[in-house]
């Protein structure tokens, strides 16, 4: 089949428009790996291109869940696989773009996911009502230290469920996943990234944009479909953030500097995880011929 093309890396680095760039020469369609673009109405937190901007070029595994709606890996790994496979029966060249670090892995390298244990997942769950999800996060570093730095300290679910795997199983979190390997569909992975400091200028002006934009009120429209009821959707950042603001009784832009080191602290995990990949060939975020390079790697990867 055609051999796609993955662009991953850190949050605000400018993947999807090096993702559409290289669509475009390609004619290819693009597949989304932003596990919080999933969501309908999530659109100015995340970042996620209007329709306009998407230059005609098809996207895939975007706006397919409620926020009500818990995002799962193993329903996206399939999803986006019969996405990839369609788009290169069609002859396009699939490019899959977005820096969710566990479902761009479960993607690339097929994963099996470890069985589930009804019992010991309520444990952690009424574990998680009684002490909180940050108290949880601690518990979690203190019998897999690699899984806590892996999962952010506001997401519940994921830190429920590498418990599980943990009591199940006796081993890390990670122990499940599988070795790296060739990537699946020989796909050409490409990290997009930046020197840090510019970096941080460029979240603080994505942070700055997303307030002047509207994700306050985003997020007031979004609590009115159900958003605080959904597992997944309320702990992305910026939603959580502000959420927590109104919920202390402001008026949601004290949300804005958490939301900016939420982000950073979020970008050093997605560093720390991709930089394990030795598949991926990184690029400077900052350099002017990106889509040369990314057509060059992808040309010549095997």
């Amino acid at each position: 089949m055609t051999r796609p093309i993955a662009i991953v890396g850190p949050t605000g680095t400018g993947k999807s428009a090096l993702a559409l760039a290289v669509a475009e020469r390609l004619g290819g369609e693009i597949v989304n790996a932003d596990a919080m673009q999933l969501y309908r109405g999530m659109d100015i937190g995340t970042a996620k291109l209007a329709p306009a901007e998407r230059r005609g070029i098809p996207h895939h595994q975007l706006d397919i869940l409620e926020v009500t709606e818990t995002a799962s890996v193993a329903r996206y790994q399939q999803a986006a696989a019969t996405d990839i496979e369609a788009i290169a029966d069609r002859g396009a060249v699939p490019v899959v773009v977005g820096g969710s670090m566990m479902y761009i892995q479960s993607l690339l390298d097929e994963w099996t996911f470890p069985a589930t244990d009804p019992q010991v997942r309520a444990k952690y769950e009424l574990r998680l009502a009684d002490v909180g999800v940050a108290a949880l996060h601690r518990e979690l570093a203190r019998v897999d230290a690699d899984a806590a730095e892996s999962i952010l300290p506001t997401d519940g679910r994921r830190i429920v469920r590498a418990l599980e795997v943990v009591e199940l199983t006796g081993r890390p979190f990670a122990a499940s996943f599988p070795a790296i390997g060739a990537p699946r569909w020989d796909t050409a992975i490409i990290g997009l990234d930046w020197e840090t400091t510019l970096l941080d200028e460029r979240l603080t002006r994505r942070t700055d944009a997303m307030f002047s934009d509207g994700l306050v009120d985003e997020v007031h429209s979004l609590l009115s479909r159900g958003l605080r009821a959904g597992v997944t959707a309320s702990r992305a950042l910026g939603y959580a953030q502000v959420i927590a603001d109104l919920d202390d009784g402001g008026d949601g832009t004290a949300a804005r500097e958490p939301t900016f080191v939420g982000t950073r602290r979020y970008v050093r995990r997605q560093r720390s995880w991709f930089r394990r990949d030795h598949r991926i060939t990184w690029l400077d975020g900052a350099a002017a011929d990106t889509v040369d390079d990314t057509l060059r790697i992808w040309r010549h990867v095997s």
